[in-house]
């Protein structure tokens, strides 16, 4: 069974609250599903109130397809008007695509009180239409509007429709789930069943929305019943609660139910991130297969079945989709995760070493206290090098102070440091405090360690922290940085967030000296 995959990021996925793809954003998620490998692209609704997409596959002609086959979007004809006649129609010629899809009204809900027209004409106008772009030649793909609507509330109509569309000679027969919240799995995956019973020699394909949250359980129970075509967006961005995940479920397609749909599974992270990162949102981290925590373990039992045997507590090995596992230093981890946190720079530390105990024990009190490694790596790797005598910091900090002047948008800080015998005292101007500090300091540094030249502040973020004391509440400030060529983050914690942030500032300095500069274990 070939299943093959459509996607419509471009089309319903431009839908989603909060999202406006402009006509570069299109191109280049084009490309990337195209390269990819997925079957069918749907760009969008050429006509003449959405020039964008007018361009968009004006654009699209210049371009090489390798895999998909491009397909644009519209509805029926006008009631009682010809199909040659139809301005829409004609516009979706105009587009030049090899495939239309085409969707059509199969609830008599919509036929009686939306489009207002005859039942009898609303069959005549999907079959006109579906008959008129065969004409042209194009692939038609027919999605049924509403159709497990329309099948609970009238079986006979909700048939007629698609009858209609065969008749017109429409390629595929997709049914819609356009509500999200009509057919739960059992139910919609007996109906697509009906329907294939019903119209033998049809491909059917299915359309899911996730109102309810089972529009991937919905997709793929409707491919167990027969569907060859499966319509989604990439990481389910789409209107309301979103549309049946792209990512997910191919991944369950191809891993879970072996089906073959895509050349390469390893790219399927790389994929969502860039989506994520073109449509300026941010990325979900418990995305199954894709998110960042997708392979994230912290507790202490199952890290340790992790390190021992991977698919003890992992159903697929992350490489697989190009993921990474992570396991997390926290409170609740083990003599296990230090040791093998800690594998790059000390490989054989044993988790029975009593240094293990002390720096797991450091942690828990820390993370009490409001410190947080899961994400500020470089932080736990200082605190256990400096635990087990790898480390000794190469400078000292002996003062450091900002000022603030009311009216100007600058703020100045000084810094003493000692290196040896020796004492660098500076002073810089930034856009805010921490910026000053951190000017300060590199100016400071570098004449003594010019390799820290290259080191950049390049994400910076404060939380709050639980508590009862109001603006004297502990504050948590995570640093990111980079030489160009990695990055690392740091974190610190206290009651005033200029020593917090100061904290986090010298550390991500501090560990490109100890990256540098390790001392040998032993």
């Amino acid at each position: 069974m070939s299943v093959k995959l459509f996607d419509t990021t471009l089309r319903d996925g431009n839908q989603a609250r909060g999202l406006s793809f402009s006509l570069e954003d299109k191109l280049a998620i084009a490309r990337l599903l195209d390269s990819f490998g997925i079957h069918y692209i749907e760009g969008g609704w050429p006509n003449q109130t959405s020039l964008l997409d007018v361009e968009f596959f004006q654009r699209a002609k210049e371009m090489e397809w390798k895999h998909a086959r491009l397909a644009c979007f519209g509805s029926t004809r006008r009631p009682n008007k010809k199909a040659s006649e139809d301005q829409g129609l004609g516009c979706l010629v105009e587009a030049g695509c090899p495939v239309v899809t085409i969707f059509g009204k199969s609830w008599d809900l919509h036929v009686d009180q939306v489009l207002r027209v005859s039942r009898e004409e609303n069959l005549a106008m999907i079959s006109d239409t579906c008959s008129f772009l065969k004409s042209k030649g194009r692939e038609v793909v027919y999605d049924a509007e509403h159709f497990f609507d329309g099948w609970k509330a009238n079986p006979e109509y909700a048939h007629a429709t698609l009858k209609a569309a065969v008749e017109g000679g429409a390629d595929w027969l997709v049914l819609c789930e356009t509500n999200g919240g009509m057919a739960l799995p059992w139910e919609l995956e007996e109906i697509v069943r009906e329907v294939g019973r019903a119209f033998p020699g049809v491909k059917l394909g299915i359309h899911a929305h996730n109102d309810t949250g089972t529009a991937v359980a919905n997709s793929l129970v409707a491919v167990r019943a027969g569907a060859l075509q499966v319509q989604g967006t990439i990481n389910g961005i789409g209107e309301r609660c979103g549309n049946a995940n792209l990512v997910t479920i191919l991944a369950d397609l191809q891993i879970k139910m072996g089906l073959p749909v895509v050349p390469d599974l390893t790219k399927l992270r790389s994929l969502s991130v860039s989506v994520w990162e073109i449509a300026n949102l941010p990325q979900d981290i418990r995305a199954p297969y894709v998110g960042d925590a997708a392979f994230a373990h912290k507790g202490g039992m199952h890290i340790d079945g992790v390190i021992k045997v991977a698919r003890s507590f992992e159903h697929v090995d992350p490489a697989t989709v190009g993921s990474e596992r992570e396991l997390i230093v926290s409170d609740q981890g083990g003599g296990a995760l230090v040791a093998a946190r800690l594998a790059e720079i000390a490989p054989d530390l044993d988790k029975k070493d009593p240094r293990v105990s002390e720096i797991l024990q450091e942690v828990k009190t820390l993370e009490n206290a409001g410190w947080h490694f899961e994400v500020a790596e470089a932080s736990f790797q200082l605190l256990a090098a400096r635990r087990l005598g790898l480390f000794q910091a190469p400078f000292v900090v002996t003062h450091y102070r900002v000022t603030e002047e009311m009216g100007t948008v600058a703020s100045e800080a000084t810094v003493r440091v000692e290196v040896g015998q020796e004492t660098a005292h500076t002073a810089a101007f930034g856009d805010g405090p921490v910026g000053a500090l951190d000017a300060a300091l590199r100016k400071a540094v570098v004449r003594f360690f010019p390799e820290l030249e290259s080191i950049r502040l390049t994400d910076y973020k404060v939380r709050v922290l639980e508590g009862t004391s109001g603006t004297g509440s502990r504050v948590r400030v995570w640093v990111e940085s980079t030489d160009g060529h990695r990055t690392w983050a740091t974190a610190g914690v206290s009651e005033n967030i200029i020593e917090a942030s100061w904290l986090a500032l010298v550390d991500s300095l501090l560990y490109e000296l100890f990256r540098r500069h390790r001392v040998p274990e032993g």
